[in-house]
């Protein structure tokens, strides 16, 4: 998936985002981070297990992509070592074909 298009999708709010599951290529320890979307919240974007401490809170889908909260780094900074394994908790190929599909 490209990054414009899981912006796209959190942007857009209708899809079950929320618990999306990646890690980073480049760590060798391959940390999974998490990230999604919560609309009861007043900051319903949110990141968990990055630079801050307890994760962070936004408002919009550009302040959570362009956050530099990954070493000091974007996600969009860090895109190309991203590998994303589940958007709202499914298998991404399982999410993809279903998306696809509807």
């Amino acid at each position: 998936m490209a990054f414009d298009q899981l912006l796209f999708l959190f942007q857009s709010k209708h899809c079950a985002i929320d618990e999306t599951a990646f890690y980073f290529s480049d760590d060798p320890s391959e940390t999974d981070h998490f990230i999604g979307y919560l609309p009861q919240y007043e900051k319903p974007y949110w990141i968990g297990l990055c630079d801050m401490e307890g994760g962070c809170e936004f408002l919009t889908a550009e302040e959570l992509f362009y956050a530099k909260v990954f070493d000091g780094k974007s996600l969009k900074d860090r895109w190309d070592a991203v590998v994303l394994f589940q958007i709202g908790g499914i298998d991404v190929d399982v999410w993809m074909e279903l998306y696809e599909n509807r």
